[in-house]
């Protein structure tokens, strides 16, 4: 029985076009090399596969073959194939990129908050993980499968975030998604449709989520604060609030215990809703976690929690942890969008968290961060007196506060010793009543281990 076509090797997109088959295929083949769509090097399919594709004889492609072995387009030896001569080409060419340019912008050494040390992320433990995960899956696994997520992982989930922080989580009302993001798109659009017009921030946070929020038809209302962090005795006029409560990004600090004890009052009073990022929880240095919100109240308070800052932002891992009321609502946009988070990589951190890997690198990583944060304070102190540090009990940034009107001058002096770093201004929301700070946001997570040192002494040098 002759062979199907999809048991040949390798796959090729030609058209042959012009009088005559030969003709039309070197042509073809020819503009594929000259324009670059086949690129130096690249192995063709053989002779009789890539005619029993087209179609034709296979003389006729071996003589296609030949025509351009002889013009130097292409090369043919013994045992290695037929492969794109190693050669200029004439076509569009892409201008060079410029020598150890950063990524999206960044300089080379980077004091960027949001981001943990990627050099650490635990490549060993996560490949076994993966395998153990993608050994013991059933084949249903690989199906498109519930829309909350895989059971392996919100069962997981359940029992960590009780054990660590405090949540009142059931599997069946997690939802996995793609990261923060995406939760809060989901969030947003079910306000929009329940009829919601707006939702409380915080006056400093990321324009990244406020934007979200806008583009689901919400406007975005920032809250007052003062020296003891975001005040949440008035929310007056608004269905829904966003905040940080156990870790304010950016200022730092933790929302106190009667502003906490306030928000969930509210919630309860008038059916409003908490959505709590939790976007660093595990990281907290000098004393025990400040434990989730959502213990308070379950049915009036989303947690919101992802992997970014524990283990990677690439791996667009989050969850929810829903109040009853919300999810069939949730779910309803989440099947309308279509949107899903990968198989593998869900099964693949439900082992990492039920094996102790993920504890384990967590207290690696607390005490490795904890340690720069000391160096971080240690250096200001001897350096820059002058600098005041906040918001530095917890996380993987810190909030260096500068002499009224000079953040501007420091950010600018820091792109000049090749520091890329941050101002405190670029999170405060356009619409805040509270007057500016001139600070510095300061990520010590972001720069890897071999990196910090030099990272440090030019942050040194920047500041006043």
């Amino acid at each position: 029985m002759a062979k199907s076509w999809a048991t040949f090797g390798v796959d090729l997109h030609l058209e042959p076009t012009g009088s005559g088959l030969r003709r039309g295929l070197t042509d073809a083949l020819r503009d594929a090399v000259r324009t670059g769509r086949l690129a130096p090097g690249t192995r063709l399919p053989s002779s009789r596969s890539l005619a029993a594709d087209l179609g034709i004889a296979r003389n006729t492609v071996a003589d296609a073959y030949a025509d351009l072995v002889a013009e130097g387009w292409l090369t043919a030896r013994q045992g290695s194939g037929t492969r794109v001569a190693e050669r200029a080409m004439g076509g569009p060419s892409e201008p060079p990129a410029p020598h150890h340019a950063p990524e999206h912008g960044r300089l080379p050494l980077d004091l960027t908050p949001g981001t943990p040390d990627l050099s650490s992320f635990p490549r060993t433990a996560w490949l076994k993980a993966a395998r153990r995960a993608l050994a013991a899956a059933p084949n249903d696994a690989l199906g498109y499968g519930d829309p909350r997520g895989r059971v392996e992982l919100r069962t997981a989930l359940a029992g960590y975030l009780s054990r660590v922080r405090g949540v009142r989580a059931d599997p069946e009302r997690i939802v996995v998604c793609s990261g923060f993001a995406q939760g809060l798109k989901l969030l947003g659009e079910v306000l929009r449709d329940r009829g919601a017009g707006s939702v409380a921030v915080e006056s400093y946070g990321l324009f990244v989520h406020w934007n979200i929020l806008q583009r689901a038809g919400l406007r975005t209302v920032p809250l007052p604060f003062d020296g003891l962090g975001t005040r949440t005795e008035d929310l007056s006029g608004v269905p829904a609030v966003l905040l940080n409560p156990a870790h304010q990004f950016p200022l730092g600090g933790a929302l106190r215990p009667e502003r906490r004890a306030a928000v969930v009052d509210w919630a309860r009073r008038t059916g409003g809703l908490v959505l709590e990022d939790d976007y660093d929880g595990e990281f907290r240095y000098d004393r025990q976690p400040v434990g989730a919100l959502q213990d308070l109240d379950p049915e009036h308070v989303v947690y919101l929690g992802t992997v970014s800052k524990s283990l990677a932002p690439g791996l667009r891992l989050g969850w929810m942890v829903l109040p009853a009321s919300l999810l069939p609502e949730v779910l309803a946009v989440q099947r309308t969008g279509g949107w899903a988070t990968g198989v593998l990589e869900q099964l693949t951190l439900a082992e990492f968290l039920t094996s102790g890997a993920y504890d384990r690198h967590v207290r690696a990583a607390r005490l490795r961060y904890r340690r720069r944060r000391d160096a971080l304070v240690a250096a200001l102190a001897s350096r820059a007196p002058e600098v005041h540090v906040r918001g530095i009990a917890a996380g993987l940034h810190a909030v260096l506060q500068l002499p009224p009107g000079t953040e501007a001058s420091v950010v600018r002096a820091a792109a000049w010793q090749g520091l890329s770093l941050q101002g405190l201004s670029l999170y405060r929301h356009p619409s805040a009543t509270t007057g500016p700070l001139d600070a510095l946001v300061v990520g010590y997570g972001t720069p890897p281990d071999h990196a910090w040192a030099g990272t440090l002494e030019a942050l040194c040098r920047v500041l006043p």
